[in-house]
């Protein structure tokens, strides 16, 4: 029964192309929406990695550097650096600037410590060493040499690093602390943390807690927990859509060939050949449609304004998704098809 089904779709391929186009174009956007996730996820990873930090000293009641503007003095910094499993502490200033590039960009500014905890590995170019310098990631657009203007002052690009961003695909750029306080604190030395290498084992001082770099990145990842809840909840809908067009396809397929099955039931068929018939067909459209839909994600993402990182998981859990969704469609044309009369074969069909 499964080559009378493949037969069928040969006989009706113009149809099975269009289904098959269709929902693949469905299929690419789910992969697509788990590549945005998924990016979002990578890229706190990313970050935290390349600040390279064991543990953040913050104020009390602060939930992570990054959500809370809790400021702390940055002299605290050589205070927590004599405390027992400490072996460097250093001021980190983390905060947020628009930029006219001429368009408005948004960018994440990192205040660290020339040669301290927290300083950023470039892939092109060097470290600040003066004032007025940068280091910025790749995706903001601008290269060695260029100039960026935070507040009024213009910052020389002197190195790139390479997907360091965090918050929604929002590139990071890296100055010296020092610069960063007389940017936003007017020169004031505070801090919004003290990073250490080691972790402190001994008391710290009064009005201050330590967070893990997993507390950290849990806490940076937090602020885009609804978007995340959306994209699975938009990516379900798109596969009860892609059922839905699968439905309609087979429905319609089993609709003209009634007297056909009834037919293939007067000469004896178990019903079981018939459901093996039409389950076939279902599987095969929609496998098609999720090969299709690798391709499509793979062409559309680099054409996205942020990164889409589609993971390998994604992919088999895509293919076992469409068979699901290819069963599920085929529901609705075998009841149709299974309630046929065998005697439909000797008269008009039912």
């Amino acid at each position: 029964m499964w080559l009378v089904g493949f037969r069928d779709l040969q006989w009706r391929r113009r149809r099975f192309f269009i289904a098959v186009l269709s929902t693949a174009l469905l299929f690419s956007v789910t992969l697509l929406l788990s590549g945005i996730d998924a990016s979002f996820k990578n890229e706190v990873k990313r970050t935290m990695n390349e600040l390279d930090v064991d543990a953040w000293i913050v104020p009390t009641g602060t939930t992570g550097p990054f959500t809370t503007s809790n400021l702390m003095p940055a002299s605290e910094a050589a205070v927590i650096a004599k405390i027992a499993g400490v072996t460097r502490a250093d001021p980190i200033l983390l905060f947020h600037q628009t930029v006219r590039t001429p368009a408005v960009k948004d960018l994440n500014v990192i205040g660290y410590s020339p040669g301290g905890v927290g300083a950023p590995r470039p892939t092109k170019g060097r470290l600040p060493d003066a004032t007025g310098e940068i280091v910025v990631d790749s995706s903001f657009g601008k290269g060695i040499g260029q100039t960026i203007t935070l507040g009024g002052r213009g910052f020389t690009v002197v190195g790139t690093v390479k997907g360091i961003t965090y918050l929604g695909g929002t590139a990071a750029a890296f100055i010296s602390v020092a610069d960063a306080q007389l940017l936003l604190l007017r020169g004031t030395p505070l801090a919004t943390a003290i990073v250490t290498r080691g972790t402190p084992t001994g008391a710290l001082p009064t009005g201050y807690t330590v967070l893990s770099s997993a507390a950290v990145h849990s806490d940076l990842v937090r602020p885009l927990a609804n978007a995340a809840n959306t994209i699975g909840f938009l990516n379900v809908l798109l596969w009860i859509i892609a059922a839905g067009i699968i439905a309609a396809i087979l429905y319609m397929s089993a609709l003209e060939r009634m007297k056909e099955f009834a037919v293939i039931k007067a000469m004896g068929a178990a019903n079981r050949f018939v459901v093996m018939g039409l389950g076939s067909q279902a599987v095969v459209l929609a496998i098609g449609a999720a090969l299709v839909a690798f391709v499509l994600a793979r062409l559309l993402a680099p054409t996205f304004p942020m990164s889409v990182e589609i993971p390998f998981a994604a992919y088999i859990e895509l293919l076992v998704v469409s068979v699901t969704v290819g069963l599920v469609g085929s529901l609705a044309a075998l009841r149709r098809v299974l309630a046929v009369d065998p005697a439909a074969a000797f008269g008009s069909a039912s």
